[in-house]
């Protein structure tokens, strides 16, 4: 595919916000299937169902990532076990004040804050490039909080946006989360959006250049050295940006237990450790630019407030 100058500097410029949000739904409005019941009984049976892959995985933790693809969607989500009783989990993800807190490690998320308005809940996130930038060069999405669903064993939240950078629109962001026997959870992550024809040849332009090498996590086959080869194209795409929201939401459980004036470097490390852990799928920039990096931004968003 030939790329002209115009058109590559102006996708260069907004394909990683793109490729951030890209997510569980990539087409013109559609989706794969009705969304799932919501409910605790309904996630155990996930969770019993997935025994076996929650078990051995190449994951190294008990994690199950899923992509799908076809003529106009595609879809991403993460189960996982994690080592926190449910108590814990529901006070730290049910609760919009402390989303921003997770968006915030994400390398691509460069502010975030929390306000209410007659509607309820708002998250103003800005999205940009994986460097320092002006928040000015950055694009801006409005994401509507909503507790969907709240029990003493069960809890479901959903993030909402109406429009975003590239003509994308209709984003949804979702995690439910129930307690288990063992004194510890289990958490379904997914996330969805819609996009039209500039979203679609910008993702043409990433995959044809800068984002040809780049892998997921899905094992399509084995190496003549008997390596497995993983997914590329838009599935890779999903399945990496999956991953690191995944890897957010652990960073910011794992940080609780240390002093609050530690928490934000312990989040810091915690999420890029975890990162380059699937150095092959995520890695993107050195520890010490992305910390500092993120110490600044946090700064930043402080002293917005």
């Amino acid at each position: 595919m030939k790329v002209s100058q115009s058109f590559k500097t102006w996708w260069l410029r907004w394909l990683p916000v793109f490729v951030l949000v890209c997510g569980a739904w990539c087409g013109a409005g559609q989706s794969f299937a009705a969304a799932p019941e919501m409910s605790a009984a309904a996630l155990r049976a996930k969770f019993t169902a997935l025994g076996q892959q929650l078990r051995n995985n190449q994951f190294q933790r008990p994690l199950h990532l899923e992509s799908a693809e076809s003529s106009h969607a595609l879809q991403g989500e993460i189960h996982a076990v994690v080592d926190y009783p449910f108590t814990i989990v529901n006070a730290a993800l049910n609760n919009p004040a402390h989303w921003c807190d997770v968006l915030m490690l994400h390398v691509n998320v460069k502010y975030c804050r929390a306000s209410t308005n007659l509607t309820g809940t708002v998250l103003t996130v800005n999205i940009g490039r994986k460097y320092d930038q002006p928040l000015t060069e950055t694009y801006r999405v409005e994401f509507n909080y909503r507790g969907a669903i709240a029990t003493p064993d069960y809890f479901a939240v959903e993030l909402n946006a109406a429009s975003g950078p590239l003509n994308t629109h209709d984003y949804r962001i979702r995690i439910e989360a129930t307690a288990l026997e063992d004194g510890r959870s289990f958490l379904h992550f997914t996330y969805a959006y819609a996009f039209g024809l500039t979203g679609r040849l910008a993702m043409q332009g990433y995959l044809a250049t800068i984002g040809r090498e780049k892998v997921g996590f899905t094992v399509t086959g084995k190496q003549p050295d008997g390596q497995p080869t993983h997914i590329q194209g838009v599935r890779g795409v999903v399945e990496r940006n999956t991953m690191r929201y995944y890897l957010a939401i652990d960073a910011y459980l794992a940080a609780l237990t240390a002093p609050p004036g530690d928490r934000l470097e312990k989040r810091l490390r915690h999420w890029y450790n975890g990162t380059e852990q699937y150095a092959r799928q995520l890695h993107e920039v050195e520890r010490e630019n992305y910390l500092e990096m993120k110490r600044k931004e946090y700064q930043r968003q402080q002293a917005a407030r």
